[in-house]
């Protein structure tokens, strides 16, 4: 076959392959886990902090953060219903077929902070794109000084995976859980993650990786260097506008970023240099 074969004959990077959903979690009125399998080849397997584009047919695609991955290699995502794809996706049922294409993006350095102290700041749904960082240091706990992990989300309903929190705690990294209007049942903590932030020790031996609304990563962030820890071992994620996922499209620019490309995983010295974001 010649080149200009070949190249006719290549797959468009626009092409999904074809997986099936094999289980269905329900977090929460409006989020679903999916656990979903290759139909044939399978795509190669993700690093933590990449991203999949999914594909809901007849609706349209959207880019969803990969919550983990199983011991036999299917791809888990939590997705919360905020439009037409996202509804058409959290639908899905067990034995329904959905496109994927991926993975994109960067990754969280977790390899970087061997021999340091992790911190994971996790708000509402940017639980799901850290799950497997939390993952990898609960099961290699020699390779940290130390593991913690703060939680946040507006209400305690919508704290997402109660169980792997349960199992992370009995794996020895430390997890507390913050609220911003509590329940009648809850106990814990009221106010923003930035308390639990305050509360904690941290040094210029912390690596922080932060997922959740960009206010909360902006001021979380701001209350880590406030604590000693350098801009360059603070790791946000940047999910936004993303379309193509390949950075042709031009939708998720971001200064001199493309956010698919680039992104999402950046350091925050990077995305303050990028979005200019003041200290204060």
């Amino acid at each position: 076959m010649t080149d200009t074969a070949a190249a006719v004959n290549a797959p468009s990077p626009m092409e999904p392959s074809m997986y099936r959903v094999t289980a269905r979690d329900v977090e929460s009125h409006d989020t679903v886990t999916l656990t979903l399998a290759p139909m044939a080849d399978a795509l190669p397997a993700p690093n933590p902090g990449q991203f999949f584009m999914l594909w809901a047919f007849g609706i349209g695609e959207a880019p969803i953060s990969v919550a983990g991955v199983t011991a036999d290699g299917s791809i888990v995502h939590t997705i919360r219903a905020v439009g037409a794809v996202t509804d058409a996706l959290v639908a899905l049922r067990p034995g329904d077929p959905v496109g994927m294409r991926g993975p994109y993006g960067t990754s969280w350095p977790v390899d970087a902070a061997a021999g340091a102290d992790v911190l994971v700041v996790a708000g509402g749904l940017g639980l799901a794109p850290v799950r497997p960082v939390i993952d990898a240091i609960a099961a290699d706990p020699s390779r940290f000084r130390s593991r913690r992990v703060l939680i946040g989300a507006r209400t305690p309903g919508a704290l997402l995976y109660p169980g792997a929190s349960a199992r992370w705690e009995s794996q020895g990294v430390a997890v507390q859980r913050i609220v911003d209007r509590a329940g009648p049942d809850w106990t814990g903590p009221v106010g923003l993650i930035t308390k639990l932030i305050e509360q904690s020790t941290l040094s210029e031996h912390t690596h922080a990786f932060l997922c959740g609304p960009e206010p909360m990563m902006r001021f979380s962030a701001m209350a880590l260097i406030d604590q000693g820890v350098p801009p360059e071992q603070i790791w946000v994620s940047l999910e936004r506008n993303m379309h193509c996922a390949y950075g042709h499209c031009g939708h998720c620019q971001l200064g001199s970023l493309f956010v698919c490309r680039d992104g999402p995983i950046v350091s925050w010295a990077a995305a303050q240099a990028v979005v200019r974001i003041p200290q204060r």
